[in-house]
């Protein structure tokens, strides 16, 4: 089994339970706006959400077109002009109240901070993943967080992980693992950086665009014996 000093990993769906904090902070924007969150509504959300997302990894679009636009987007579809921004702000402030954790991450993190090199490698909003991460309890651990914002670049660009390599002092690609949930943004901007890779993959999608992670995990729990480590010497506090 390979040996790695350095360990990068995202943040939303990885470490933290994005769709529950996204959930619950949907539900507080409706409610504030005496508009229902019905799961149609929810579910066309998500779609145009992760629509824009995608072209904001591909460079098509900026982030403050993502989310200054979403909103708009969605209620012109049910017929409703609103202020996008507004909303997002809104939006954006109930967000940086949700910091579930996924199953395992903070016990996972305690157990390999002192043995590990741990990075925070995230697309989004810059205020909203450290008061995420702050909350959760989990900042603490890391040595450094790259959020695209403050990069200019993003997950999957090239452009992005040298940004990242350029601040991690004494890096050496080959020892790092990239531990993420999307295929895209993670596994193959990993792939493109020279990095191996670890897919989150809970409900074991299949692969169909060619990319292909050095390993492929269900759960967190997967972690240790990829990284050589027993889960009976974890620290648990």
């Amino acid at each position: 089994m390979k040996t790695y000093k350095t360990l990068l990993f995202d943040v939303d769906d990885t470490l933290l339970d994005f769709g529950a904090a996204e959930r619950a902070a949907l539900r507080m924007l409706f409610d504030g706006q005496n508009i229902a969150l019905t799961e149609e509504i929810e579910t066309q959300y998500k779609w145009m959400n992760q629509r824009l997302w995608q072209s904001f990894e591909e460079g098509l679009i900026d982030r403050n077109e993502v989310v200054n636009t979403r909103f708009s987007l969605l209620f012109k579809e049910y017929g409703q002009e609103v202020d996008g921004c507004l909303l997002e702000q809104k939006y954006r402030s109930y967000l940086e109240e949700g910091h579930q954790l996924i199953d395992g991450a903070l016990e996972l993190i305690r157990s390999l901070h002192d043995k590990y090199d741990l990075y925070i490698v995230t697309n989004g909003v810059s205020k909203t993943q450290y008061r995420r991460l702050q909350d959760s309890g989990l900042l603490p651990y890391f040595k450094a967080v790259f959020v695209s914002e403050d990069t200019g670049y993003q997950k999957p660009m090239k452009e992005y992980f040298q940004y990242v390599f350029d601040r991690i002092p004494g890096i050496i690609q080959e020892q790092a693992l990239l531990i993420g949930d999307s295929l895209n943004a993670d596994i193959r901007g990993g792939m493109l950086a020279g990095l191996d890779t670890c897919w989150l993959n809970p409900s074991m999608k299949e692969i169909e665009t060619g990319i292909l992670p050095t390993y492929q995990i269900q759960t967190l729990e997967e972690l240790y014996p990829i990284l050589q480590i027993e889960r009976d010497s974890a620290v648990i506090c």
